[in-house]
């Protein structure tokens, strides 16, 4: 156990070796008040963000449901962003970071029942009225992910992906993105006004971002690492578990969700938005995929599709 003296002479050494004088940091704590853990985590500041539109009291539910999400991501993106920056990575350290974010998806999906059957479908089909145009598909944080996770073409719409010019930039990838579908008439290729303010906002970072990531993101962190360590069987389950729980398990409860407030049987109702989010969804669709090199070719043919 430390003793006293001992402590003081490591912090003496701390200042000390970063240039600084000790004592005013001993005059610091001298005034200092304690930390409480309101002041910490900034309760009152935390809880004044959620700001209806409306009385309907069940919109407090969605407002601090999606309040969550963005800090769930973020705490994924924090982790996805060491492993992005680690030089000389080695397999413990991949793993046990993509178990952290594993377990942040799956809390990601395993709290979508809080909206899809904490929510009135009267009151939420009539204060979602007053959100339009915003969307959750104006979610940066989940782009954030996305291109620290792959390469930018792993990202391409289906229909393109296969089929890429000899040459092409970033900007050309991101015009043929997969969620570009949603917010774009297929028959005239006009952007939506939800699509044109999401590009507004954040177009010009992604692309910085996916120029960035673009030697260093966690597949060509992968893809650098020695051949033994690329056959380490704990890394490829833990890579391939992000694939499936934030490409196909996270979309699928995100459209059964839709399903309870937008499908009445009769009649499918239009997202904020206004995508057609039954096929935006669904990941057989997208065939969004990270790690296409540790999937056989018949696993990515038939993507999703044991997945209900």
């Amino acid at each position: 156990m430390t003793t006293q003296s001992e402590l003081i002479e490591k912090i003496n050494e701390k200042y000390t070796k970063m240039g600084l004088d000790p004592e005013a940091f001993y005059k610091g704590l001298l005034y200092s008040k304690p930390i409480n853990y309101w002041d910490y985590i900034e309760v009152e500041s935390l809880l004044s963000l959620q700001k209806p539109r409306t009385d309907y009291p069940d919109e407090m539910v969605f407002i601090m449901y999606h309040q969550v999400t963005e800090l769930l991501l973020n705490m994924m993106i924090h982790e996805m962003n060491q492993v992005c920056n680690c030089i000389d990575i080695k397999a413990d350290f991949f793993i046990e970071k993509l178990g952290r974010m594993n377990r942040y998806i799956q809390m990601l999906a395993n709290s979508f029942d809080v909206m899809r059957l904490g929510m009135n479908p009267k009151q939420y089909n009539e204060f979602r009225f007053s959100l339009t145009p915003a969307s959750g598909f104006q979610c940066a944080s989940f782009r954030f992910a996305e291109i620290c996770s792959t390469d930018i073409e792993n990202l391409v719409d289906t229909r393109i992906k296969n089929n890429l010019p000899a040459n092409y930039d970033t900007t050309f990838l991101f015009e043929n993105i997969y969620w570009q579908a949603a917010g774009k008439d297929h028959k005239t290729g006009k952007k939506s006004y939800l699509l044109n303010l999401f590009e507004e906002k954040y177009l010009e970072k992604f692309i910085a971002m996916a120029n960035e990531y673009k030697t260093k993101n966690i597949w060509q962190k992968y893809s650098s690492m020695s051949e033994t360590d690329k056959k380490n069987p704990a890394l490829i389950q833990a890579l391939k578990e992000l694939d499936i729980e934030f490409n196909i398990k996270w979309p699928l409860v995100h459209l059964r969700a839709a399903e309870q407030y937008l499908d009445n049987g009769s009649k499918v109702i239009e997202a904020t938005g206004g995508s057609d989010w039954k096929k935006y969804l669904h990941p057989m669709y997208q065939k969004r995929v990270f790690f296409p090199g540790l999937w056989t070719t018949d696993e990515l043919n038939n993507w999703a599709k044991d997945y209900k």
